[in-house]
């Protein structure tokens, strides 16, 4: 440096008078706005330098804050999943609860409409097999509940107990490969038995080619089986066609197409009646006005009963039945809970009396003769 120097050195005084010359021009001179051109030539020159250091710390202290915030960020998020997953967890058991409540108001409305003497249970378990077809119900033989009880829901059938402990019982479903129920058809009264075929569905059998039945048809309890009470569903026609030995029915149990969660054990059955095709079993129960005031309550004589010429088979059993139940002190439709004994021979009606003829008079021989009154 010394070397360079010491051989320009005329160059480089020279140099610096020039500079020095410059910035003393400068500093004289006024630009514009009457700012010193020093002044201007300081700040150009000084900018670019303050425009970079100004966007490094700029992007370091963005860079810092972005990453504060983006962390308070995620730590809000996790929070707020945590609670929309409290949230939704809350909804899922009140939506069950509201349908436990439903199923149950629906239950309890349907044993009110009941005539048989009948105990709500609910399933606590099912089988242990595979295709175990069983559950568990929280009624038990202290409960009053017996084996071969009954189970039905508003939608239909279930099974029967098959074991009754103190405290819970087992209730075979009626889909279990052995399970029978005696049924009939809703529209054209067709009776046979319905069989469980360890699968979803149950087959009807006991019914002839020739008997008149339809896909879609609803199969309703006879009573045959003295397990069931007559007149609960059972299930809908779900395929029907003619076989070797009679037809071939299949069966969808309609108690058994969702969930199975709360049911009534039949403590003690009575016959109901099935309902009619055209209309349709429904539980809303038809209030009749009063009669007017003065109007007879009494039905007219015209349908009181058929005449005894035109009766029918039905009839005839019927009147039977009757006189069995009044012969035992019950009296059907106003006796809930009693069940006559049917293997009873019925007493047999007295047969009217026949008005007596009137007998002519006969004359006795030694009768005397009546005397003609004396004209005076």
């Amino acid at each position: 440096m010394e070397s360079f120097l010491s051989r320009y050195r005329n160059l480089s005084v020279l140099l610096l008078l020039i500079v020095a010359q410059l910035l003393l021009l400068a500093y004289q001179v006024k630009a514009g706005e009457d700012v010193r051109l020093i002044r201007v030539w300081a700040v150009t020159a000084v900018t670019p330098l303050a425009r970079g250091i100004e966007w490094i710390r700029g992007g370091t202290g963005g860079f810092f804050s972005g990453y504060v915030f983006l962390r308070d960020v995620q730590v809000e998020n996790q929070r707020l999943r945590q609670e929309v997953g409290q949230l939704r967890l809350r909804t899922q058991f009140l939506s069950a609860e509201l349908a436990t409540a439903d199923r149950a108001k629906a239950l309890l409305a349907f044993r009110s409409s009941l005539p048989s003497k009948t105990l709500p249970a609910r399933v606590i378990g099912t089988g242990t097999g595979a295709n175990a077809r069983v559950v568990y119900v929280d009624r038990g033989s202290t409960d009053g509940v017996m084996k071969g009880m009954a189970a039905i829901t508003p939608e239909g059938i279930v099974g029967k107990v098959v074991a009754a402990y103190p405290t819970a019982s087992l209730v075979q479903l009626i889909t279990e490969q052995g399970s029978v129920a005696g049924v009939i058809s809703q529209k054209n009264r067709v009776r046979g038995i319905l069989k469980g075929q360890g699968s979803a569905n149950c087959a009807v059998e006991y019914i002839q080619n020739e008997d008149k039945l339809e896909a879609g048809e609803w199969f309703f309890t006879s009573g045959a089986d003295r397990i069931f009470p007559r007149g609960l569903p059972v299930g809908r026609v779900k395929m029907v066609g003619e076989g070797r030995g009679g037809k071939e029915v299949i069966v969808a149990p309609s108690a058994l197409q969702a969930g199975l969660e709360e049911m009534l054990i039949v403590l003690d059955g009575v016959h109901g009646l099935i309902p009619d095709p055209q209309t349709p079993a429904s539980s809303d129960v038809s209030i009749l006005a009063p009669p007017p005031d003065g109007a007879s309550t009494q039905p007219a004589s015209s349908a009181a009963e058929p005449s005894g010429a035109g009766l029918t088979d039905a009839d005839r059993l019927r009147e039977k039945y009757k006189r069995i139940g009044e012969s035992q002190g019950i009296e059907f439709g106003a006796s809930p809970g009693r069940v006559a004994d049917f293997n009873r021979t019925p007493t047999p009606e007295a047969p009217a009396a026949k008005p007596e003829a009137a007998k002519p008079e006969v004359a006795k021989p030694n009768a005397p003769k009546p005397v003609p009154p004396v004209k005076q």
